[in-house]
């Protein structure tokens, strides 16, 4: 039994063929098949059920490939601490980011971090928190970028926040006004995003100090739905601040206007694993992104107050 067995046997597990296992292993078909039937005579057990429709793992191959995970984990993570030992800022970052964060923050981001760490190489998921949270716990991602809160045991590095800001089309009463007041949204019909995305509960929470009515009858799957809604009249809606940076031609008859202050906000954090080795990579990196976001985010404020 080897590593390359337990990796042959790990992937067979989650795609449940023998031809796509093959292909992601980089092996021929009959290759994989005979080290996976060598696997099991060394355990002396059954671990697939195989017929010519599907592939399934057996009870006693469905409690093995858990094993077989951790053990292909431990040395992977090994692997990292030796190469994090000799230079913490080099290798790979598996980094999650939040549908409302990713199109808006890491154009700004990912540049200064290229220049900054030349020798770290980011890989980038966009998932919605739950799933985000879920990798994040089972050693899936490194770290994640979230709004805050998050209901996990992660550590949580708080790294700047993000004022909201109100758009409307030139049908509402309050399109040529320069600021808002939180208060003013009541009895306006907001727009809001699907079920588990995190902005959607922070708007309804806002709207519900505000009275303001929440459109139940539509909700959308991201920021720009959410923008042509409102130019059609649908409604109002509320986007952070760093989605403001993407108003384009198509979006000329909106009008985005900040709300006077004190404005609300959502936090925006660096979440890792308490176990995590990269902690100091991590913390550059959240000191880097904190740096960035901050000074746009005093742009964006600047570019306001002057209209």
């Amino acid at each position: 039994m080897n590593l390359r067995d337990l990796h042959y046997f790990v992937v067979l597990a989650r795609v449940k063929h023998f031809g796509e296992a093959a292909k992601l292993c980089y092996v021929s078909q009959p290759t994989l098949s005979m080290q996976i039937k060598k696997l099991e005579e060394e355990l002396n057990l059954i671990l697939f059920e195989r017929n010519n429709k599907q592939v399934m793992l057996t009870e006693q191959g469905q409690i093995l490939v858990k094993y077989a995970q951790a053990i292909l984990q431990q040395v992977a993570e090994m692997k990292e601490l030796a190469q994090v030992s000799s230079d913490p800022l080099s290798g790979e970052i598996r980094l999650g980011v939040i549908p409302t964060l990713a199109p808006y923050l890491l154009p700004l981001v990912m540049p200064n971090i290229q220049k900054k760490f030349p020798k770290l190489r980011i890989w980038l998921v966009e998932e919605k928190t739950d799933v985000l949270t879920t990798m994040l716990s089972q050693g899936q991602l490194d770290a994640a970028l979230m709004a805050t809160p998050v209901q996990s045991d992660l550590v949580q590095h708080n790294l700047f926040d993000e004022p909201f800001y109100f758009i409307c089309s030139a049908l509402s009463p309050l399109y040529q006004r320069s600021s808002i007041q939180l208060e003013e949204l009541k009895g306006q019909a907001v727009l809001l995003l699907a079920e588990g995305h995190c902005l959607r509960e922070q708007a309804m929470a806002l709207c519900q100090t505000a009275q303001a009515e929440t459109k139940i009858d539509f909700t959308a799957t991201s920021l720009e739905t959410l923008r042509l809604m409102v130019q059609a009249g649908a409604g109002v809606t509320l986007i952070p601040a760093l989605a403001t940076q993407m108003q384009t031609a198509s979006h000329h008859s909106l009008s985005i206007i900040p709300f006077a202050k004190p404005a609300p906000v959502r936090t925006v954090a660096l979440y890792w694993r308490s176990t995590s080795i990269k902690v100091i990579c991590l913390q550059k990196l959240a000191t880097l992104i904190t740096k960035t976001a901050k000074s746009h985010l005093e742009q964006i404020e600047n570019k306001f107050r002057l209209n």
